[in-house]
């Protein structure tokens, strides 16, 4: 299958998140960037977030520019969605990826990560963890968070290994 990808480059950068909700409305399939590159340039840090039906395939050639690639592990739109379990070998076969790349980019996961997921998670090479209802869903956020953060490693990633 063909798909058309929209440049940036000609894009109004003053008026960049609209241009792009535009041509995504319209329906172009991609939107072609060297906005990484921009970002760190500029002195900030570059992230790629990859909705659940995105292959690891489009990382081949932005991986050295991410500082962080996150996986979203439901489909966006709204919190509260229950984990995509199919996604763990994504999670897994991403960190390989960003491990073979001798970059240090950090691994990320967003949607449905609570007490019952994040073990599996960290297992899958996730090293920052994003969660919303199990941290805004009850009445004791700290509770939530030292519940959380009780399943996280103790030392960083790069001293475990790979």
């Amino acid at each position: 299958m063909a798909l058309l990808s929209a440049s940036i480059l000609s894009a109004n950068f003053g008026r960049l998140e609209e241009e792009i909700k535009t041509v995504e409305a319209a329906g172009v399939d991609w939107i072609h960037h060297r906005v990484l590159q921009s970002i760190r340039e500029a002195g900030a840090r570059a992230s790629v977030a990859l909705n659940p039906a995105t292959p690891l395939c489009v990382l081949e050639h932005v991986l050295a520019e991410a500082d962080m690639v996150l996986i979203m592990t439901v489909n966006p739109g709204f919190g509260g969605q229950e984990f995509i379990s199919e996604l763990l070998p994504k999670v897994r076969r991403c960190r390989e990826m960003i491990d073979a790349s001798g970059h240090h980019a950090r691994l990320a996961v967003d949607g449905g990560v609570h007490e019952d997921t994040i073990d599996d998670l960290v297992e899958a090479g996730a090293d920052v963890f994003v969660a919303g209802s199990a941290i805004f869903g009850g009445d004791d956020r700290a509770a939530a968070v030292r519940s959380l953060k009780q399943h996280l490693p103790a030392e960083p990633r790069a001293a475990r290994g790979p």
